[in-house]
């Protein structure tokens, strides 16, 4: 039998040698090529880090699910799937819901405390916040809401706010503009992607205060809303 078996070795292609070739070119401060560290030059973020012995990764479920994030296949699937009257995406298993347990464990934010009420603010009202918990100037202030036309700044203007009062050296200030940052880029992200809603920094006024809040309850509120707005035909 075994001078019957064909020897498949010689069909089997070479797909190391086949596999684009995926490592960054990494220059390091000084400008030479590879002086940065491995990790700034795997083969794939978060993966396998030589594409050589992988050589199909790139076409791999995974690299698709895992590696590659904003999905907007899924995304769009789970919204077609959820029904606001009950919070719940409607599977073929069943009712599924996003619980207090889920942003517990997943986002890592406390679901017991006390609650911040959170208001719409007139272009006035988000003017006033900026001057008083950022310590802008109110010229400032106008031109940069009225960029946005609206409550809102722009996230690199945010940006140099922080930069500049950690020069400054006036921490409380910074720290209310690093926390607006990481609330409204994170629990309270918005489809723009470039604005920040000043209605959150008015949790930030007492810094010995914010994190007693449940910022869990108020993302898992948020989501909800969202995703009760994205199921909607005039979204």
């Amino acid at each position: 039998m075994a001078e019957d078996v064909a020897n498949m070795t010689d069909d089997v292609p070479d797909l190391a040698a086949e596999a684009p070739e995926m490592r960054a070119n990494v220059h390091g401060a000084d400008g030479a090529e590879g002086s940065d560290a491995d990790d700034a030059a795997e083969g794939f973020p978060g993966g396998p880090r030589d594409p050589s012995v992988l050589a199909s990764f790139a076409d791999h479920v995974a690299h698709a699910v895992w590696i590659i994030t904003g999905d907007l296949g899924l995304i769009s699937a789970l919204v077609e799937r959820w029904h606001g009257e009950t919070n719940t995406f409607h599977l073929p298993v069943g009712e599924l819901t996003i619980t207090l347990d889920d942003v517990s464990s997943l986002l890592h934010l406390p679901i017991t405390g006390a609650l911040h009420t959170f208001h719409a603010l007139s272009m006035e009202e988000a003017r006033f916040l900026l001057t008083e918990l950022l310590e802008v100037s109110a010229e400032e202030a106008r031109a940069e809401t009225t960029l946005t036309r609206g409550a809102y700044v722009r996230l690199g203007w945010l940006q140099d706010i922080y930069e500049t009062r950690c020069q400054a050296r006036r921490w409380i200030v910074a720290a209310r503009a690093y926390l607006l940052h990481l609330v409204d880029c994170t629990p309270f992200a918005n489809k723009s992607a470039t604005y920040v809603h000043v209605v959150h920094l008015n949790a930030f006024r007492d810094l010995a205060k914010s994190g007693g809040y449940a910022w869990g309850v108020v993302a898992l509120v948020h989501m909800y809303d969202q995703l009760d707005e994205a199921s909607r035909t005039t979204t």
